[in-house]
């Protein structure tokens, strides 16, 4: 018996995804950020195994230099530094993806309704946006940080926080386009309830640039978790790479790999989201695709 055909839909997702494929891979700087982000994260997934035990533990004598029988040596107090890297992958990474997504969703939130609505409604919720924008948002992170005391919870909340402002205007900008778009108009004309015009007509086609965006600010909150570590502004029972620049940055002469080795995870990383990025704005951009 013939298996049935595949609807419609299914169809229409699958050759989308292959468009979006090959515009993707047209940018090998794209495909490279994509290669470093699946080995940092399979590194991360695969801690347990790669390091088992508490990345935490006593392994060594204090200031053993790398590439002997530790690979990349050990701290003050005798902690494997390649141990503590794999262990903090999980926890900087997660950091940055669910600060990114709260972000996002405030933000989309927020401008969505400004945007669609417009009115006094969005007068009120843009001037509330730019209170958030005028506070330098690092020092805006510290003081949330320092009032809520050091912990991962804390540090998301700080950093989607002074992050979703940016997005807010974003999706405003969108909304504030596509609701004058003539699909958009036939649909209010023939009574579509607004929460139907919102998800279904306007919010799918506003996703490239809120997906874009959201891309490159996982970055920034890397780097901004990791800003607050070495400000000693991370929670002490979670290894991340912040922490482990944090904990070594007064012994940075004398040891210089406690600092270096997750830093230089660090800076790869936000390398490789950033380029990951910048494929996802060609892939996702209407104007790039037909080039």
């Amino acid at each position: 018996m013939a298996e049935p055909a595949p609807s419609q839909p299914t169809q229409t997702f699958h050759h989308a995804a292959r468009a979006f494929w090959r515009r993707f891979r047209r940018n090998r700087g794209a495909v490279a950020g994509l290669a470093i982000l699946a080995v940092i994260a399979l590194v991360a997934l695969g801690a347990d195994v790669l390091r088992p035990g508490d990345p935490f533990r006593l392994a060594g004598a204090p200031f053993a230099p790398p590439f002997g029988e530790f690979l990349f040596g050990t701290d003050s107090l005798g902690r494997d530094v390649a141990a503590g890297m794999m262990h903090g992958a999980r926890t900087s990474l997660l950091i940055g993806l669910v600060a990114t997504l709260a972000a996002l969703l405030l933000g989309t939130l927020i401008g969505g309704v400004a945007g669609y609505y417009g009115g006094w409604l969005d007068d009120v919720l843009m001037r509330i946006t730019e209170i958030f924008q005028t506070i330098p948002f690092f020092i805006f992170a510290i003081l949330l940080i320092a009032i809520l005391r050091p912990s991962i919870g804390s540090i998301v909340f700080a950093i989607a926080l002074v992050s979703w402002p940016g997005v807010a205007r974003l999706v405003r900008g969108e909304f504030l386009s596509l609701r004058s778009r003539e699909y958009v108009q036939a649909c209010v004309i023939m009574g579509m309830p607004e929460a139907r015009i919102i998800f279904l007509q306007i919010l799918p086609n506003a996703l490239s640039p809120i997906i874009v965006t959201g891309s490159l600010m996982v970055a920034t909150a890397i780097l901004t978790e990791s800003a607050l570590a070495f400000l000693g502004l991370s929670d002490p029972n979670v290894m991340s790479w912040g922490f482990q620049i944090g904990s070594g940055r007064t012994h940075l002469r004398t040891a210089w790999w406690v600092c270096t080795f997750p830093g230089l995870v660090i800076m790869v990383t936000a390398l490789g989201i950033n380029l990951v990025g910048e494929g996802l704005n060609d892939a996702l951009n209407p104007r790039l695709r037909d080039r």
